[in-house]
């Protein structure tokens, strides 16, 4: 897709009813169309005579990708709302009706364990109530939210800046093919297409335009998360964030944005509430699962941990508990997959 090209082509197909009749009418009948230049019409003439429809059909049906243009029935009913939604995707997977529901969950690729946590934790529990997670399938918060969702055996969709057979990153091939076994990996751009830096800024707005609202996890000041929670705005969506670490560089875009009056969000559930749903599956709440069996130190421990990591010297000085207790508590907190050990003997709480 060319960069402008959009509102020319629906400029085009609407004139002419459908992208089809648009793309066999003849040259005459194109430079009868107001607001488009002779020498768009003679580019569109040239292109069209350099391809075979039905052949460039068939190849996407070899490669497992569909094409649904913005007039189509199958074309996601709150991307074709927005003011400049793509003309056609190139969709690999299925969209389906229950998509109208959906959030983004979006942010930075570099994230700490709180933000990957988080993320993650309402990526997953969001699935469980019935919404669909879209993101961008980037590295960091983007795939934490995806495999969030995933993990719930719910919906996700990915909105790539490259052509829906390029994985990017590389290091999420097999993540792709998950979303697209349960949920869909979608495009703007062709087969092929290589993932250029300018193509992420566009495909931001596709990200929000999928969806009811956008939450921002982790994000610095001038960021592409910042970049969608924009289109998000101007497309009349929700924007939501989580706050973080005053201190983290990353806590900077989602604390800004909750200064402008974005909703702040520590959950699921108040995403849920900000968008005015209610009837949905109930979300389970994080904590120690009545099936576990704490001893005494266990308990106290586990009461002290949250997604924020903390030193074993913290925990023996806080809890009052000796330092061989306190060893044995994280040990077997582990070994239950209630509590995870970080580089330099930070823990934390297994966060799902």
């Amino acid at each position: 897709m060319l960069p402008g090209a959009g509102k020319k082509v629906r400029l085009i197909a609407g004139r002419f009813g459908s992208p089809r009749t648009a793309w066999e009418a003849s040259p005459e009948a194109l430079q009868r169309v107001s607001g488009i230049a002779e020498d768009v019409v003679a580019d569109l003439v040239r292109r069209r005579a350099e391809i075979d429809l039905d052949r460039e059909l068939r190849k996407l049906d070899l490669m497992g990708v569909s094409f649904v243009c913005c007039g189509d029935p199958g074309y996601p009913e709150n991307l074709r709302t927005i003011f400049d939604p793509p003309p056609a995707l190139f969709v690999r997977g299925d969209l389906i009706a229950q998509d109208a529901l959906a959030v983004a969950v979006v942010g930075t690729r570099r994230p700490s364990y709180y933000g990957q946590a988080v993320a993650e934790r309402i990526g997953k529990d969001l699935a469980m109530a019935g919404v669909t997670v879209v993101s961008g399938m980037a590295r960091g918060i983007d795939t934490a939210a995806h495999r969030g969702a995933l993990k719930a055996g719910g919906r996700t969709v990915a909105v790539l800046g490259c052509g829906p057979d390029v994985v990017y990153p590389r290091e999420n091939r097999k993540l792709m093919e998950q979303i697209m076994a349960t949920g869909a990996v979608v495009s703007e751009f062709p087969p092929g297409t290589a993932p250029d830096a300018w193509h992420f800024p566009v495909r931001n707005r596709v990200i929000s335009g999928l969806a009811k609202g956008v939450v921002v996890v982790e994000a610095a000041e001038k960021s592409g998360a910042l970049i969608t929670a924009d289109f998000a705005l101007e497309q009349g969506r929700e924007v939501m964030a989580v706050p973080g670490n005053v201190t983290s560089p990353s806590s900077r875009g989602p604390h800004w944005l909750i200064k402008q009056g974005a909703a702040l969000v520590e959950s699921a559930e108040d995403v849920l509430d900000e968008l005015g749903v209610e009837d949905l599956f109930p979300v389970k709440e994080a904590g120690v699962s009545s099936t576990v069996k704490l001893s005494n130190e266990e308990e106290v421990v586990y009461r002290m941990l949250s997604l924020e990591p903390v030193s074993m010297d913290f925990l023996i000085q806080q809890s009052g508990i000796s330092p061989q207790e306190v060893a044995a508590a994280l040990m077997f907190l582990e070994v239950k997959g209630m509590v995870k050990q970080l580089a330099g003997k930070f823990y934390v709480v297994a966060g799902l």
